[in-house]
């Protein structure tokens, strides 16, 4: 159907907890006197893209620096990571301004592993400490020992089959007490297949070693950089396993050398998604949009994902005096990082009468990169096919993401519907989905920067993941205009969502927007839309 008719959504009722009120500092729209979005009804586009404002998102976004600035989470300081402080702090933020505004806050709570920082450190011949993370499925352990590289190859083309055989350790002295056994990624095994971290770790195993360090291969850009992975279901393995960069690699490959290694267990602990609800005229019918408010343990996340939560969050107070057709939630998810744990958690305590009731979720991860590109969940599978199942009605909502940046005049492209976002929950449960996206690791092409402008050969976020996820690490007119876009669909979608799912709404109040077809996507990819980054491995 047209994405130019209005529909209308219903509200679904929940059992979760409500939280007691916390007092939060104002940032976006705090509701003084002297804020006039904040005291009228914000019902028509017009309000809407007045008053949902770059500076509005930026103060939310200069809070959660603030926040992480100030966390001295005794494990990931500088980070708002799911079960730090940091997180603890943002939320505390968001429920607040929401509960000052009007909404129905609830703090859902779920359980979730948290894995501690792991420690990698040389002692001799020269003292330094390493980035290091321990691979999927390697016991806890605590070794000080010797250092002794097996078969490492750290110049010329650094080919090498480094701990593939058992050959590889011959003449090796694992005999003492705490040896620690340094292995390089890469090569083959004799049957020609790949040799797996998990063939290298057994060998190491088997030879003596009490703990067992992998590094990158460094025979290419691509694999200088830390490397942390999986062994695998079942791997027998009972010895810790962790990773490190080629060039730290490098250094512990030092004659004489020692190092200290340390994987503690993981622990159960309990966080909390932030739900605000703002009731509709049709309680049956819910208009849904969420953004992850998690950071990595690396840094602060301002980008990932510090913009989808501050874009729906000053749109939530735009709106909060709105009588809608159809009824509000949105969602701040915790522990997105660790696995899509926060979201996961939620949708499957629902009932399938309050699934019914959600018309469709919208989501928001990474919305201001700097180096960005725009794009939009590829629903209709013009680009990539998708490997999930696309829940009927998913398209309407990406041609009407399309159709705006169209009347913008401003050009798309696809991203792949991979659910591998918050998302992933709801398109499991046939939940009608989209979303934005600007864009992580992947690097942008000539062809790209000359169509979006930025810089070729960089990557869409030079930071993606690290502690330079900073509120410099920006691009404002990204952030700008995907704001008014979030805010432009929520109000779409709050009077109707017959494109979505055919239930009758109505127009949006004042003057209406005609929105023209979409363009079309540029097609600049060869792959999966620059959705790569999700993995949402804990150790990854």
């Amino acid at each position: 159907m047209s994405l130019r008719k209005k529909l209308g959504v219903a509200v679904m009722a929940t059992t979760l907890i409500v939280a007691p009120a916390t007092a939060a500092s104002a940032g976006g729209h705090g509701g003084g006197k002297g804020d006039p979005c904040a005291q009228q009804v914000n019902d028509t586009y017009a309000e809407v893209l007045r008053c949902v404002t770059l500076d509005g998102v930026l103060n939310h976004l200069k809070t959660f620096q603030r926040i992480a600035d100030r966390s001295t989470d005794p494990h990931y300081p500088g980070t708002r990571a799911a079960g730090t402080k940091g997180y603890a702090e943002s939320v505390k933020y968001v429920s607040g301004l929401l509960r000052k505004a009007g909404y129905k806050v609830t703090l859902d709570p779920f359980q979730f592993q948290f894995f501690f920082p792991v420690v990698l450190q040389q002692l001799t011949p020269a003292a330094a400490t390493y980035g290091s993370g321990s691979f999927t499925n390697a016991p806890p352990g605590e070794v000080t020992g010797p250092v002794v590289p097996v078969d490492v190859n750290l110049t010329g083309d650094r080919a090498t089959t480094s701990g593939c055989t058992a050959d590889d350790f011959t003449g090796l002295d694992f005999s003492g007490p705490n040896d620690i056994a340094l292995i390089q990624r890469g090569g083959t095994l004799p049957d020609g297949s790949a040799c797996g971290f998990v063939v290298k770790a057994r060998n190491a195993q088997a030879a003596g070693a009490e703990a067992v360090i992998i590094f990158n291969q460094g025979n290419d850009p691509s694999r200088e950089t830390l490397i942390v992975g999986t062994l695998g279901d079942d791997p027998g393995v009972t010895i810790p396993v962790v990773g490190a960069s080629f060039a730290d690699g490098a250094a512990l490959a030092a004659a004489g050398s020692t190092a200290h290694v340390r994987v503690l267990p993981p622990e159960t602990r309990t966080d909390v998604n932030v739900i605000a609800d703002l009731p509709g005229r049709n309680r049956n019918n819910v208009v849904f949009a969420g953004s992850h408010l998690d950071s990595v343990t690396e840094g602060p996340g301002i980008n990932d994902n510090g913009s989808g939560s501050a874009a729906i969050l000053e749109t939530a107070l735009t709106l909060a005096k709105s009588k809608p057709q159809n009824s509000l939630r949105f969602a701040w998810w915790g522990a997105e990082e660790e696995g899509l744990l926060g979201s996961a958690a939620y949708v499957a305590k629902l009932s399938q009468a309050e699934k019914d009731k959600i018309a469709l979720y919208l989501n928001y991860d990474m919305v201001g990169s700097p180096n960005y590109i725009f794009q939009v969940y590829d629903a209709d599978e013009s680009s990539f096919p998708a490997p999930v199942v696309v829940p009927p009605g998913s398209t309407a909502i990406e041609d009407l993401f399309e159709s705006y940046y169209t009347w913008k005049k401003l050009p798309y492209d696809d991203a792949e519907f991979s659910g591998r976002s918050d998302y992933q929950a709801f398109i499991e449960a046939g939940i009608p989905s989209g979303g934005l996206f600007t864009g992580a690791e992947v690097v942008k092409t000539a062809e790209q920067a000359a169509i979006w402008s930025g810089t070729a050969g960089v990557s869409f976020d030079p930071n993606y993941h690290q502690p330079g996820d900073t509120i410099t690490n920006l691009d404002r007119r990204a952030l700008e205009i995907n704001s008014d876009l979030i805010a432009f669909a929520q109000l779409t979608f709050a009077f109707s969502t017959e494109s979505v799912n055919g239930v009758r709404g109505k127009p949006v109040p004042g003057k209406p927007i005609r929105l023209p077809a979409p363009a079309g996507p540029r097609g600049t990819f060869v792959t999966d839309g620059g959705h790569a980054p999700h993995d949402h491995q804990p150790s990854a």
